[in-house]
């Protein structure tokens, strides 16, 4: 299997062999998340098709500057769009069958768009995801109805949502370089919102010691 990283390059060149190859490279991750939500009323493969939207997001954000694994970043992204598709909550509910047809109409377009260099018709649409065009329609117009409610604000805050992940990966990481001990002072303190108090008699410490060895690991974690 070739390096993801070497394909990303590539692909952010342009090369769409090396975009496309990434892709099927990484579908094991598709299919491994979109396994955790087998029992909710959607068929494996459904939930497969929706994260690869996920997947192809992820590769055409990724930065070759963040200093995380691709695989790491791309996780979240299948998992929105899966979430985002059971989702039913809304101003206008949308079948089931409808939403499964609507997503793949919209990857098969963009995927077709990219290859062609035009927009594919409503019957090769449906020729491909084995639609017929009432329905297509159907699920179209439903789609234009929840995104115009969910648009403007979905793109405010998705860039912003992006950054999150990757800052969380980041520190992740950071923990990760920690000692046993420091790693789960940290993790107890800021994720587990315990006291120094407490976090001392898990640790077998006093809360003086706790104060100053977690002043110590801040500083060496704002230096990282």
């Amino acid at each position: 299997m070739t390096d993801n990283l070497q394909l990303l390059r590539l692909a952010k060149e342009g090369d769409i062999t090396a975009r496309d190859r990434l892709i099927t490279e990484n579908m094991g991750l598709v299919v491994s998340v979109a396994k955790r939500y087998i029992g909710r009323g959607q068929e494996l493969e459904d939930l497969i098709q929706i994260g690869l939207i996920g997947l192809i997001k992820a590769v055409d954000r990724f930065d070759l500057e963040y200093d995380v694994m691709f695989s790491t970043y791309s996780v979240p992204l299948i998992q929105g769009e899966i979430r985002r598709f059971l989702r039913d909550d809304g101003l206008v509910r949308v079948s089931r069958n409808l939403k499964t047809i609507h997503y793949r109409a919209e990857k098969y377009r963009q995927e077709y768009q990219r290859t062609n260099g035009r927009e594919p018709t409503v019957d090769e649409i449906c020729a491909k995801i084995g639609s017929d065009p009432e329905e297509l329609v159907m699920a179209m117009e439903s789609a234009v109805d929840i995104s115009n409610i969910e648009e403007m604000g979905e793109l405010q805050t998705s860039r912003r949502e992006e950054e999150r992940v990757v800052e969380k990966l980041y520190v992740k990481q950071l923990l990760d370089t920690l000692p046993e001990r420091e790693k789960k002072l940290i993790t107890l303190r800021y994720f587990g919102e315990k006291t120094q108090g407490e976090i001392g008699r898990i640790l077998g410490m006093s809360q003086v010691q706790v104060s100053r060895l977690e002043k110590k690991i801040l500083r060496e974690l704002k230096r990282a």
